[in-house]
C-alpha cells in the first residue's frame, strides 16, 4: 500500500462549456445547491473511508468545472467535515481551480482564511482573440488582475494554467502567453497543447491549429524561455520554480493512491490484498445529488500484473526525472525483472534510457510518449 494518499474533488458546474473541452462540467442554470452539494460529498467521502480507510490525507485538489462558484463558506464546511471523517497531514497541499472571470480579492482572501492554500488559475491564453476562440468569459486583463489578487490575498503557490497550439497562433503569441504569465509571478505553470477531444465542440467544427513545424517550434522556444526564467520542467506539461511540485499530480504520475468524491469523480485505491481498485461515481450532477447512498456508478478490481504494470507506466511515463525500481516495486506490488523487457524493448528504441537502479525518459521518448505505452498493449 502506498504512503501518500490523496483526496480529489470535483464540482461540476461552470457558467459556461467551452468548445474544448471533455471534461465533467456542466452549464450552471440557477443558484448552485451549494449546501445539498457539500453535504453530499461528506456522505460519499463517509462511504469510501468506512470502506477503504487510509490513516491520512496528504493532498486536496478541487478541480471541475468551476470549483471557484462555490463560496470560502461551502469550502470551511466541507473540511471541517472531511477532517472529521480522516485526519489531514499538518503539510496538506490543498489545489482549488479558478476561473479568473469569477474571482474577486474577497473571495481569495476567504479561501485562503479557510485554508486553501495552492490555487491554479485557468488562464488559458492573456490575448483577446484566444480567449474568445476557446470560449473563456474572462479577457486578458481580469486573468492578470485575478494573478494580482491572488498574490495580494496572501497566495504563495500558484499554478498557471495556460494552452498552445491554439488556432491560427504565432511562435512569438505563444511566447507572449508565456512572458506574460512569468511577469505575473506564478511558482508553477502548466503549458499545455490544445488537444481537440471527441464529444466536444471544437471535434465537430476542428478549428485551423498551427502547422506542425510551427508546433515544434513553439515547443522548443517555449522551453527554453522557460528553463531560462527559472522554471524546471518535471513533467511533460508541468514546469515548477525553485523545485515547487504539485504534489497532488505527482502522486498521480507516481501511481499513488487516491479517493474521489462528487459528480463523475475517480478514485484509484490499493486493497491490502496488493489488488487495485478503480471507482467512478454518478456523473451527472441531479443524479449525484439523488443518488446517496449509491455514489458509486463503476467499480473495477485490477489484479493482473500486466494490468497494474500498464496502468504504472501509463502515468510515470509523464516524468521526466528518473524514477526507481523501489517505487515501482512499491506502488505495484510487481518485482522489477516483470518490467524489464518493456524496457529493454524501449531502450532499444531509443524511448527511454535504464541501469540497475532507475529509468529515465529521452527527449525522444518524450515526443513519443504513447508508443512507450503500446510497447505494453
Amino acid at each position: 500500500m502506498t504512503d501518500f494518499t490523496g483526496l480529489y474533488i470535483h464540482i461540476p458546474w461552470c457558467i459556461k462549456k467551452c468548445p474544448y473541452c471533455d471534461f465533467n462540467s456542466h452549464q450552471k442554470s440557477a443558484e448552485l445547491p451549494e449546501n445539498a452539494y457539500i453535504e453530499k460529498l461528506l456522505q460519499d467521502f463517509a462511504l469510501d473511508v468506512n470502506a477503504y480507510p487510509r490513516q491520512s490525507i496528504q493532498s486536496i485538489f478541487i478541480g471541475g468545472g468551476t470549483p471557484s462558484l462555490l463560496s470560502a463558506n461551502a469550502y470551511e464546511k466541507l473540511f471541517q467535515g472531511l477532517q472529521a471523517l480522516v485526519p489531514w497531514d499538518g503539510h496538506i497541499e490543498i489545489t482549488l481551480e479558478a476561473n479568473p472571470g469569477t474571482i474577486d480579492f474577497e473571495r481569495f482572501r476567504d479561501y485562503r482564511t479557510v485554508g486553501i492554500n495552492r490555487l491554479s488559475i485557468g488562464v488559458q491564453s492573456f490575448q483577446e482573440k484566444f480567449l474568445k476562440t476557446l470560449g473563456r468569459i474572462h479577457d486578458g486583463q481580469q486573468a492578470t488582475l485575478a494573478l494580482e489578487k491572488a498574490h495580494r490575498a496572501g497566495f504563495e503557490n500558484i499554478n498557471i494554467d495556460l494552452m498552445y497550439g491554439l488556432p491560427k497562433q504565432s511562435v512569438q503569441e505563444a511566447l507572449l502567453d508565456l512572458e506574460i504569465a512569468v511577469a505575473c509571478d506564478p511558482n508553477h505553470i502548466s503549458w499545455y497543447e490544445l488537444t481537440i477531444e471527441p464529444n466536444t465542440v471544437f471535434y465537430k467544427k476542428p478549428p485551423e491549429q498551427p502547422q506542425e513545424d510551427t508546433f515544434i517550434e513553439i515547443e522548443e522556444q517555449g522551453r527554453a524561455y522557460l528553463k531560462e526564467q527559472g522554471f524546471h520542467r518535471y513533467e511533460i506539461s508541468a514546469y515548477g520554480k525553485q523545485n515547487v511540485f504539485c504534489h497532488h499530480n505527482l502522486n498521480y504520475w507516481l501511481f499513488g493512491d487516491y479517493y474521489g468524491i462528487g459528480a463523475g469523480a475517480h478514485s484509484k485505491l490499493t486493497l491490502p490484498s496488493g489488488k487495485l481498485l478503480r471507482q467512478a461515481k454518478t456523473r451527472m450532477p441531479q443524479s449525484y445529488l439523488d443518488a446517496a447512498p449509491h455514489f458509486c456508478a463503476e467499480t473495477r478490481i485490477i489484479d493482473s500484473a500486466q494490468e497494474r504494470m500498464f496502468e504504472f507506466m501509463l502515468n510515470s511515463c509523464r516524468l521526466l526525472e528518473p524514477i526507481s525500481f523501489v517505487i515501482f516495486e512499491k506502488q505495484t506490488g510487481l518485482k522489477r525483472q516483470e518490467l524489464m523487457p518493456y524496457l529493454s524493448k524501449a531502450q532499444d528504441l531509443g524511448f527511454i534510457q535504464h541501469d540497475s537502479h532507475q529509468w529515465q525518459i529521452t527527449a525522444l521518448g518524450q515526443r513519443f510518449n504513447n508508443e512507450i505505452i503500446k510497447l505494453l498493449l
